[in-house]
């Protein structure tokens, strides 16, 4: 089985400005379950970028389940829960409408949903907790549990790999710790690789096999347990 991410000596700058990433190196198998984290400006969001195939490296190179990420044509089997996802504030949008839209990369928009289209989805809500929740408008949930219906939204497409970018910037010390342990329960039950992106990793530490540290290269890659100090503290951990 191919790698899910591997990027082999990956260089990258903006047009006109300094190196932003040198010489990454980052292999991530099928299963695996890490976060990737680092300061603001530190080069993380331009990795993502690249990982997804939204950017080029300029040397080296960037593979998708062993495919180039920048033509990467399966894109139904990523799931993408963007930074600080939000809908517009006119959008009278349900949970169930949602998590719904997350079906449409892997049926298409033409095909009708069937019941296996709508089990899956009622199965994703259910695997959020939102159940009770799924015919209230989103805007009506609190932080925490808006987060929850957008991974709910992505695990509807039933992806391999799972990238979440800053998934619990703006939601309370409580929120981000159930949202970790939803996730380590997620990754236990279904197996997807997940990509963790964030500038901390307090809340999630417990649940990974893996930190990755970066700043414009790649300064840590190794279990929790063996961050080095003034990295590794068990509460949240600023970059």
């Amino acid at each position: 089985m191919p790698l899910a991410i591997d990027l082999q000596g990956v260089s990258f700058a903006y047009p006109g400005g300094p190196p932003v990433l040198s010489d990454v190196n980052l292999r991530i198998e099928s299963g695996e379950f890490v976060t990737i984290a680092g300061p603001n400006g530190g080069g993380k969001t331009t990795l993502l970028r690249i990982i997804l195939g939204l950017e080029a490296p300029q040397r080296g190179r960037a593979l998708l389940f062993g495919e180039p990420a920048e033509s990467f044509a399966e894109r139904f089997r990523i799931g993408y829960l963007a930074q600080r996802t939000v809908l517009g504030i006119d959008a009278p949008a349900t949970v169930r409408e949602v998590v719904s839209a997350g079906r449409v990369a892997r049926r298409g928009v033409v095909r009708p949903f069937g019941g296996r289209d709508r089990e899956v989805i009622g199965a994703a809500i259910e695997r959020v907790g939102l159940t009770e929740l799924a015919g209230r408008p989103i805007q009506r949930l609190s932080g925490g549990q808006q987060q929850r219906a957008y991974i709910a939204k992505a695990l509807a497409g039933e992806p391999d790999l799972v990238i979440l970018d800053e998934p619990t910037a703006g939601v309370d010390v409580d929120a981000q710790e159930a949202f970790a342990a939803l996730l380590g329960e997620l990754h236990r039950e279904l197996g997807a690789t997940i990509v963790y992106v964030s500038h901390e990793f307090g809340a999630i530490e417990r649940f990974v096999e893996r930190v990755i540290l970066v700043r414009g290269t790649i300064l840590f890659d190794g279990p929790p347990a063996d961050l080095p100090a003034p990295w590794h503290d068990p509460s949240h951990v600023h970059l």
